[in-house]
């Protein structure tokens, strides 16, 4: 999940985001070449982790956002969920080990359980195939050991989980999409799931519904919702970015696949930025250069899914997998929003937004 809870913290902040015309992107449609001698620091490095980081997600503190928190997979077989203050420093009474690769990791807020609602990390661990689902803040384990994934499936590495995007309809219903390491060209790769209340306070996960083209060329790893556009998007790694409704009551067809040129090696990360309702950038990693292209939310008045790039920014963390945006101030050093990205000296960096988008201002009263 990327955006819902940003839209429903934005509208209590009583402000709206606006882009300057000068040290930013420009108009949609106008491409930039990266300015290869530019590189963007991060505010903050978090501390290391014990292997090898691979994705991020944050939960927002409701009550005070300058006390939310950073969750991060440690990817290796006795790896971990790293929990981290937004200074990046580890919070060891929250940190989840000895979980079997955990892979990809995302927040979602407000999945009822035991008559209450409850924010939840969920993580993928390959080894096991298994969803792992923790309430927040806690890190307290809500899954009852864990929930299977494309069971039945008996191809090479089929089972063995990557990406996990987390999706809450206008109604109030949370799934996950849960992408493998390998999977099908005939567009079913990616599984929908709704979780739910088991009865016993725990969360369980009904299969849904089977969508996405694969091309076979490489795998899909990288997923992101737009909760409040409705979308999902996927890194096919070497290919592009795929499109499609995160609502299966809205079919499966291919919305758009973009990002197909410019890219070194392959695509990853992805993130979405909300400027209002409707607009915003879609961050995209591009993995092997230590880049992002940043392309626009919306589409053009002749195609809704036309999403054109508009900005390449170099940064500092390397070989970037995972990276998440937060559109919404948090403290006083991100006070226009948060851009995190992983970096494979086994941390992750943390960005000031207005850095990343060359925005001066993206929030006014």
């Amino acid at each position: 999940m990327q955006v819902a809870v940003v839209a429903t913290l934005a509208a209590g902040y009583g402000c709206h985001q606006r882009l300057q015309s000068t040290n930013g992107l420009t108009k949609a449609g106008q491409e930039h070449k990266p300015d290869t001698d530019v590189v963007i620091k991060p505010v903050f490095v978090t501390d290391s982790v014990a292997h090898d980081t691979d994705d991020p997600a944050v939960w927002i503190n409701p009550a005070d956002p300058a006390q939310s928190l950073i969750i991060g997979t440690d990817k290796e077989q006795d790896g971990g969920l790293y929990v981290f203050d937004l200074q990046g420093k580890i919070q060891p009474d929250k940190v989840v080990k000895g979980l079997k690769r955990p892979d990809n990791v995302d927040v979602e807020y407000g999945l009822v359980l035991n008559g209450k609602p409850v924010d939840i990390a969920v993580t993928t661990e390959r080894y096991t195939h298994k969803l792992r689902i923790y309430a927040l803040p806690g890190m307290t384990p809500v899954d009852g050991g864990g929930l299977d994934m494309f069971v039945g499936e008996t191809g090479v590495d089929y089972r063995d989980l990557m990406g996990i995007a987390l999706y809450k309809n206008k109604a109030g219903q949370l799934y996950a999409m849960v992408g493998r390491k390998n999977g099908p060209t005939d567009g079913s790769y990616i599984w929908q799931y709704a979780l739910t209340d088991d009865g016993h306070g725990q969360v369980k996960a009904t299969l849904i519904r089977k969508f996405g083209n694969y091309s076979g060329k490489k795998e899909i790893e990288a997923i992101a919702v737009d909760d409040e556009a409705g979308y999902v998007y996927y890194s096919d790694e070497g290919v592009g970015v795929r499109q499609y409704f995160a609502d299966p009551d809205k079919g499966n067809d291919e919305l758009a696949l973009f990002a197909t040129e410019g890219f070194t090696q392959d695509h990853e990360g992805i993130s979405i930025y909300r400027k209002d309702a409707e607009t915003g950038y879609i961050l995209v990693s591009d993995q092997g250069a230590n880049r992002f292209h940043i392309f626009t939310r919306e589409g053009t008045a002749g195609n809704p899914y036309q999403h054109k790039l508009v900005k390449v920014v170099t940064v500092s963390a390397q070989q970037s997998d995972g990276s998440e945006t937060i559109s919404v101030p948090l403290n006083k050093t991100f006070r226009h929003g948060l851009f995190i990205a992983m970096s494979d000296d086994r941390t992750f960096h943390l960005y000031r937004l207005e850095d990343i988008l060359g925005l001066s201002a993206i929030r006014s009263k």
